[in-house]
């Protein structure tokens, strides 16, 4: 369902990487592996459809991916190195939010729901501003719960997490395989599934 043929970027005429072949099919995992600067993030955010590669394609079902492609965008969920969250909302008022952004509608009490699935139950009503990072990048990796996406992005998503979030977050990435979703995953660290170990791609070099 998503494939990548000899993708290519380069920046400032520097490549960062180059002829990178991907496909991810229902219920499939891929993480990126590879040193600060190998072009893991870039290769995200191609593979998202936020930038345009210098060569190759990305496609979804068949068709390529273009910038500002909207159906594609309504099947994407892509979790940056930045939480994107409003310092001044609660843990809650964050999922609504989101939830609504993405044109779905939940209640508080599903946000809540969501929040203590990640280990956040006791602080569901506390405001961002309050919160460690570790909180924080489970409140940005619980609104994957929220808003129904078949391909994940996650990139770097088990920063500042102890053990209990991280092991709380691989469930539910197991559980999302087991549904018939698929992720891309740049990690340092190792990403332990019920399925078995993923598919890997190193890339090395490039800035």
């Amino acid at each position: 369902m998503l494939a990548a043929h000899q993708l290519a970027f380069a920046r400032a005429g520097r490549a960062v990487f180059h002829r990178i072949d991907v496909t991810l099919a229902p219920g499939q995992a891929l993480v990126l592996r590879g040193p600060n600067g190998s072009g893991k993030t870039t290769l995200l955010r191609v593979l998202a459809g936020l930038l345009a590669p210098a060569a190759g394609e990305v496609t979804w079902h068949g068709r390529p991916v273009r910038s500002g492609d909207a159906a594609f965008g309504q099947s994407v969920a892509y979790v940056g190195h930045a939480n994107g969250l409003d310092a001044d909302l609660s843990a809650t008022e964050q999922l609504v939010y989101a939830a609504r952004l993405a044109g779905r509608r939940v209640t508080p009490d599903t946000a809540r729901a969501a929040l203590a699935d990640a280990g956040l139950g006791r602080v569901a009503d506390a405001r961002v501003r309050t919160l460690s990072q570790g909180q924080r990048r489970r409140i940005a990796l619980a609104r994957l719960a929220l808003v129904a996406r078949p391909l994940w992005l996650l990139d770097e998503p088990f920063t500042a997490m102890d053990d209990d979030a991280t092991a709380r977050f691989q469930a539910r990435l197991d559980a999302h395989l087991a549904a018939g979703g698929m992720a891309v995953v740049a990690t340092h660290g190792p990403l332990s599934l019920a399925a078995g170990p993923p598919a890997a791609l190193t890339l090395g070099g490039g800035a």
